[in-house]
């Protein structure tokens, strides 16, 4: 099979040494979790969205302040508290006497990149002004809207386990994270090499930042151009489909799960070095970007079984592609 690919003016050797750029300098204040960093680089590229669902203490507010320093971008963090209001994210106009005018001052949302921390303990409004935002990319204050910054990226976390006083996110709210990742404990390794990597100062607080926000604004067109070949279409499609035939599940994948997961995949091959979607990508995104979008249904939550399972049984239901030569237009094979 050929590793070229057929479109020459594509340029995915250079995302792909953007990615291992920030991944190296990322990976100088966190030990392991190769495949997260490249996943959240994955939604940067795609100016998606992460909810970061774990416990406490694991690194998520650590990862985003790396990410965001490896960028040279603006960094917010939004602490979500049940007294927390919308105009504390967006912004608040003041009256001066000095011009005797009103005058906006920015908000925290008005960041590149934004650590929206324990997003679930704020009121339903708060977090609507944030998820508009993030649709939206742009913020409305008394009647003016204002562009966001871009790169735009927010990295929202909950604890999935402590859930007094929280306000879960409606279904639909979380459809709007283009994935949901869990990082996990550490090795046993790698928790040795945080003890000692942390042992006499904060690496953070040295990192220098390798990529300028300008570059990532030139590479996000290149990911958008990779090719995907039509059984690789037909694949994704299928596997959302399933699991909207599905008696486990209440609602399955929506169309913007379908393009979540056909853009992603285009964005991974080439941050792997590749102008050419394989099914690979697909399968190693499916369970990241698809099975927050589940709903299950009241027979599946009686019966005790996990979303994450059940769709893994649909995943390995669905037929894989089989044809070889993914980097040659259809037409052409």
């Amino acid at each position: 099979m050929s590793t070229k690919g057929t479109n020459p003016h594509l340029d995915t050797g250079s995302v792909q040494d953007l990615a291992r750029a920030i991944a190296a300098n990322v990976q100088q204040v966190i030990v392991g979790k190769h495949d997260i960093v490249e996943l959240l680089l994955v939604a940067l590229l795609c100016e998606g969205h992460v909810l970061l669902e774990d416990v406490p203490g694991v690194g998520k507010t650590m990862l985003a302040k790396s990410l965001a320093r490896s960028l040279d971008c603006s960094f917010s963090r939004i602490q979500f508290t049940p007294d927390l209001l919308p105009t504390d994210i967006t912004g608040v106009s003041v009256y001066s006497q000095k011009s005797s005018d009103f005058e906006y001052r920015a908000g925290p949302v008005m960041s590149q990149v934004v650590l929206a921390d324990e997003i679930n303990r704020a009121g339903p409004r708060t977090q609507s002004a944030l998820l508009e935002a993030m649709q939206e990319r742009q913020v409305t204050v008394d009647g003016v809207t204002r562009p966001l910054p871009r790169p735009f990226l927010v990295l929202a976390t909950q604890n999935p386990i402590e859930l007094e006083g929280t306000f879960p996110l409606p279904e639909a709210q979380v459809d709007r994270f283009l994935m949901r990742l869990e990082m996990g404990y550490p090795s046993v390794e790698e928790e040795r090499a945080i003890l000692r990597r942390f042992r006499e100062s904060d690496p953070l607080e040295a990192l220098a930042p390798v990529i300028t926000a300008q570059e990532i604004e030139r590479v996000i067109p290149v990911c958008r151009r990779v090719f995907v070949h039509e059984v690789i279409e037909r694949y994704i499609v299928s596997l959302a489909r399933a699991s909207r035939a599905s008696d486990d599940f209440a609602l399955g994948v929506s169309p913007r799960g379908t393009m979540a997961l056909y853009r992603t995949s285009q964005t991974l091959a080439a941050v792997r070095g590749r102008d050419y979607v394989l099914p690979d990508d697909v399968q190693s995104l499916v369970q990241h970007v698809l099975v927050h979008r589940l709903i299950p249904s009241a027979q599946t939550r009686l019966r005790g079984r996990s979303t994450r399972d059940l769709f893994s049984e649909i995943v390995a239901r669905v037929p894989v592609p089989v044809e070889e030569s993914w980097s040659v237009p259809a037409q052409e094979a």
